[in-house]
């Protein structure tokens, strides 16, 4: 007899290989399986303490203060890269890039600016918070790709115009990037067969939007969160309590994918 973990594995197996069209909405639970430290909650960098200029991280990496103090901003946005030297993808990022070359229509809307989705090998992502894997000229809007900030020069300067560099990312207080929005809405115009949040709390109303669109229409929706309950729980059709890594590999062997 199946458990009733197994039952859930071989559901969401199902619906995942029937589904020619889906969208995958991931968060830092997909990178914390890659050994990223999250900001706060469990093994974050900055769990409910300051940092030691005295900032709260999300006052550190606002863009207030980066207009006021830049090198505030670029010393911790440093030490969070920093974090994530070394590492890459896991196995949900690869199942899912797999996914997108095999299907019709697969898209990943993350939460998340390592740019392992990418190093998976998905391209079609809608990075909604930027990337750090890329800078940005606050001059002339100029962009440079980069892969490590370990021997940059802080900040690093334009090669066009040498004005001030910054992460592509979006800092807090800071409107989300008008082309990602854009993408989003051109997506979410057809609906998908199936609807995945992995790794996330869902605390953004863009996040959850999807997924109560999908639910108001009766589509499938599934949840990939090793937490017992979180605020989108009730909400979906599947609750799989795993990690990511974990839950996307028994998919993998459910359904064939190498």
């Amino acid at each position: 007899m199946l458990s009733s973990l197994q039952e859930t594995v071989a559901r969401v197996s199902r619906l995942v290989q029937e589904s020619r069209s889906i969208l995958f909405i991931t968060g830092a639970g997909i990178s914390a399986d890659s050994g990223l430290p999250t900001y706060r909650g469990i093994s974050g960098m900055y769990n409910d303490r300051a940092t030691e200029d005295g900032f709260a991280i999300e006052e550190a990496l606002s863009g207030s203060m980066f207009r006021r103090r830049p090198e505030i901003t670029w010393k911790y946005m440093a030490q969070i890269e920093a974090g994530a030297r070394g590492k890459t993808f896991n196995r949900a990022h690869a199942v899912i890039a797999k996914l997108e070359s095999s299907k019709p229509r697969v898209w990943v809307l993350t939460q998340n600016i390592d740019g392992f989705h990418g190093l998976a090998g998905s391209r079609n992502v809608i990075e909604i918070h930027g990337t750090m894997r890329r800078l940005l000229c606050t001059a002339c809007g100029a962009m440079r790709a980069i892969q490590s900030y370990e021997n940059a020069t802080i900040p690093p300067i334009c090669d066009a115009c040498t004005g001030p560099m910054r992460p592509d990312i979006v800092l807090f207080e800071e409107a989300l990037p008008a082309s990602a929005i854009a993408e989003l809405d051109r997506q979410l115009r057809q609906p998908f067969d199936l609807y995945v949040s992995v790794g996330t709390s869902s605390v953004f109303p863009y996040v959850v939007q999807p997924l109560i669109v999908a639910n108001g229409m009766g589509l499938p929706t599934i949840e990939i969160n090793p937490a017992a309950e979180t605020t989108i729980s009730k909400l979906v059709d599947v609750h799989l309590q795993l990690g990511a890594a974990d839950a996307f590999q028994q998919i993998a062997s459910c359904i064939g994918i190498e």
